[in-house]
């Protein structure tokens, strides 16, 4: 966790924020927000000062949630965040979900990205013979290697050895090693070659592979063209390095305060930390 700001740093990333989004006030927007470091801190819990901003915002802007969560982990924080209207890109861009109260169950997957993740596997389990691997389904169901389960799920995975999942047609393979350090991951990733898919390491030691192409950014460019959005309409905030794409993408990209110095490099302004409610003070700005 990030010290907390003082007075002097919250107003100059105020100052910071409003000077890069003074110009799209009042306009009708589209805007890309990440869930974890950005709408909920680590622990998965949001402020009452996020829920309101994240409530108000979704009544005059077109916001979608972009997150690294499949489908069964992004609903329940939709949903807890009282966004009855409005669209989801999931799992890192490989699923695009639409809410709509009058729908059955009130959304619908609109689009999904899928890949053979057999190659890659293969490969990896030359190099990470100890990993962990799951894969999921666009259906939103799992199936992993044993004993690996995790929240970001938001279903329990089906036991299944990796044979069967290299056989199995993928929007999200994910792979964990517990015993390396993200630097060291990242390296047994860079030595072994995989190709054919886009990968993002997170905080830990922690993969998610795509399709090639695909992440947030891509699914955000999709559904804006969809949507008749204007480019420079559009803002994102995020502090993983999953969405750099998605920060460079924006006409105004916003990195966390607590967000990785790689991430900061890709966006066009910094605002609080997710434990000053930096995404609060972004989207008053956007608010009429």
């Amino acid at each position: 966790m990030s010290a907390p700001s003082t007075t002097a740093e919250h107003e100059a990333a105020r100052a910071r924020v409003q000077e890069h989004l003074a110009g799209l006030a009042g306009k009708p927007l589209m805007i890309g927000l990440d869930v974890d470091g950005t709408l909920v801190d680590h622990d998965g819990a949001m402020t009452p000062g996020m829920h309101q901003a994240l409530q108000r915002a979704a009544e005059q802007h077109t916001v979608v949630i972009a997150t690294g969560r499949s489908l069964g982990a992004t609903l329940p924080i939709v949903e807890a965040a009282g966004i009855t209207r409005g669209y989801a890109v999931c799992s890192n861009g490989a699923v695009t979900v639409e809410m709509d109260p009058a729908l059955e169950d009130g959304h619908r997957i609109i689009a999904t990205r899928s890949f053979q993740p057999g190659h890659a596997l293969r490969t990896l389990r030359e190099v990470a013979p100890d990993a962990h691997y799951a894969v999921e389904m666009s259906d939103g169901a799992f199936r992993s290697t044993a004993g690996f389960q995790d929240s970001s799920f938001g279903v329990h995975a089906i036991e299944s050895d990796l044979d069967e999942l290299m056989e199995l047609e993928a929007v999200r393979v994910v792979v964990h090693v517990p015993d390396l350090s993200p630097q060291e991951f990242s390296k047994v990733i860079a030595e072994s070659g995989v190709h054919g898919v886009e990968y993002s390491i997170g905080w830990t030691a922690w993969l998610d592979m795509a399709a090639p192409g695909i992440s947030k950014a891509s699914a955000l460019e999709e559904l804006r063209e969809t949507l008749g959005i204007d480019a420079e309409r559009t803002v994102a905030v995020g502090d993983g390095f999953n969405d750099t794409e998605m920060l460079a993408w924006a006409g105004v990209g916003v990195a966390m305060g607590q967000a990785p110095q790689g991430v900061k490099d890709v966006a066009d302004v910094v605002t609080d930390s997710v434990y000053e409610d930096g995404t609060v003070l972004v989207l008053e700005q956007l608010l009429g």
